[in-house]
C-alpha cells in the first residue's frame, strides 16, 4: 500500500493472532443467525438504583450484565440445546449439565473471554465479585489457563460505549452467543406520561445446526420475562 501513500505496520499480539484465526473458523464454519429482543429493564434499573450505594460499601459493581449473567443460567436450565455443543465427528448433540457463563473482556492486548462457572449457584453478589475479578485480571494477563475454557454461553456487550444491536460471533465449541447494547431510555412526552422506561436490547447468535428460529424466539423471550421480573430473577 505504500505506493498510494505513508503506511505504518502495526504487529498483532499473540492474543490477537489467536482470536483472529478462531474467530475466521467460527464464521466460515458455523451457520450464524441473529436474533433481535428488547427486554423492559425499568423495574431491574429501579432495584439496581436502590442498591448501588449499599453495593458500593462492599466494593461490588451491581452492572446491567451482572443481572444478565444471572438471567442467563436460568434461560440455559429451561432451553437445554442452547447449553449444548455441536459434535459433527459423532453426529450427536452434547448437551451440557453444567452452566458456565463466558464473559467477553476487551483488554490492550487482545479479546479473552474468562469463564464464571457454576452461575446458577452464585447470588448477584458472588457473580459481581467474580466477573470484577476476572475482568481484572484479564486486563493484567494474570488469569490462568483453567478459567478460560468450558463455557456454556458467552455473553459480549458493548451497552458502556453504544451501538444499538450488533451479530456477535459465537465462540466455538458453544452454539450460541448473547450481545447486550447500550440501553434505551425513553420517557414521556407530556406531564400525564411522566414515567420512564428502559429497554435492554439484546443480541443473540446461535448456530443453526442447533438451534432453529422459533427455538431462538422462544429463548429470547423467556429471557426477556426474567429480566423483566426483578423477583424472579433475584428469588430464582
Amino acid at each position: 500500500f505504500s505506493k498510494y501513500g505513508d503506511t505504518e505496520e502495526e504487529p498483532l499480539t499473540r492474543i490477537q493472532r489467536l482470536t483472529a484465526e478462531n474467530l475466521l473458523s467460527a464464521w466460515q464454519s458455523i451457520p450464524h443467525v441473529t436474533h433481535f429482543e428488547r427486554a423492559d429493564v425499568t423495574a431491574l434499573e429501579a432495584y439496581r438504583a436502590q442498591l448501588t450505594e449499599e453495593a458500593k460499601s462492599q466494593g461490588l459493581r451491581l452492572t446491567p450484565p451482572i443481572f444478565v449473567i444471572k438471567a442467563l443460567a436460568g434461560a440455559l436450565a429451561k432451553f437445554p440445546r442452547f447449553n449444548a455443543s455441536y459434535d459433527a465427528a459423532n453426529g450427536c448433540i452434547v448437551l451440557k449439565k453444567f452452566f458456565h457463563i463466558g464473559i467477553a473482556v476487551d483488554t490492550p492486548h487482545g479479546l479473552l473471554v474468562p469463564v464464571l462457572r457454576d452461575v446458577d449457584k452464585k447470588t448477584l453478589a458472588e457473580v459481581a465479585v467474580e466477573v470484577a475479578d476476572l475482568g481484572q485480571r484479564a486486563r493484567e494477563r494474570k488469569l490462568r489457563p483453567d478459567e478460560m475454557g468450558g463455557a456454556s454461553m458467552t455473553v459480549t456487550s458493548l451497552g458502556h460505549i453504544g451501538g444499538q444491536a450488533f451479530t456477535p460471533i459465537i465462540n466455538p465449541p458453544e452454539v450460541a452467543i448473547l450481545g447486550l447494547s447500550r440501553m434505551i431510555v425513553r420517557t414521556g412526552s407530556s406531564p400525564q406520561e411522566a414515567s420512564r422506561q428502559n429497554f435492554l436490547p439484546l443480541s443473540l447468535s446461535y448456530d443453526h445446526r442447533v438451534i432453529n428460529g422459533a427455538e431462538a424466539a422462544r429463548f429470547c423471550l423467556h429471557l426477556k420475562v426474567i429480566l423483566e421480573d426483578i423477583w424472579k430473577l433475584v428469588l430464582g
